[in-house]
């Protein structure tokens, strides 16, 4: 379907984890921009509990606790139709694959950590996930845990690999509050809020010019 000739170009969002070891094993582009984003904010709050301290109602202990969801929708429609090696032989599979790994262990790891097991090594310590970030336009590039999915495989092909499917995703932000200050997540987190402060300031002038506006209708 043709679209109009003077339509701006869109981006398209992301969900990446940066790995080390593999950095293109978890790059997730998403093949349609979600409809909706619900974000569901909460204050990081230190006073004003029952039986708390008057003095203290209003001090925050860090930046809000925020969550996000989304609907991701893939397709190899498109692919199938130009005859798409990889759509042909797996569908959306790799997409799915790459959106699950990065609730995986890596396998090598998982191998060598069986191994050091069996040699008797007491302590194993649990694998770190990699950094993932949740790429929503130039503004919101943000450290994300993925807490976790609900996939609805809609269609298959005759290898029964999915070639239609509908992803839930539930995405805890992650802040200075809860990295380390070495993390580049730290960092990112940082920027977003000092452009989210940008952002704010600009929006008192656009209020203060509206209350104007309502004084002159009384």
């Amino acid at each position: 379907m043709s679209t109009f000739p003077g339509s701006p170009r869109l981006l398209k969002g992301a969900i990446i984890g940066l790995d080390p070891v593999n950095p293109l094993a978890s790059i997730v582009a998403f093949q349609y921009n979600p409809d909706t984003m619900t974000r569901r904010v909460d204050a990081r709050a230190s006073g004003g509990a029952d039986n708390g301290d008057r003095s203290e109602a209003f001090r925050l202990s860090g930046p809000p606790k925020e969550s996000i969801t989304l609907n991701i929708e893939v397709d190899a429609a498109d692919q199938l139709e130009q005859a798409n090696p990889i759509a042909i032989v797996s569908g959306v599979y790799p997409t799915l694959a790459a959106l699950e790994m990065l609730l995986y262990p890596k396998s090598a790891t998982v191998i060598a950590n069986a191994a050091m097991a069996a040699a008797g090594v007491i302590e194993i310590i649990p694998v770190e996930a990699p950094l993932t970030l949740f790429v929503w336009g130039p503004l919101r590039v943000l450290p994300v845990r993925v807490t976790g999915f609900g996939i609805t495989e809609e269609a298959f092909d005759t290898l029964l690999n999915p070639i239609r499917a509908k992803v839930d995703v539930t995405l805890n932000v992650l802040s200075y509050a809860d990295l380390k200050i070495t993390n580049p997540g730290y960092t990112l987190f940082l920027a977003h809020q000092i452009a989210k402060e940008v952002l704010a300031t600009t929006n008192v002038l656009n209020s203060i010019q509206n209350v104007g506006a309502g004084a002159k209708l009384f």
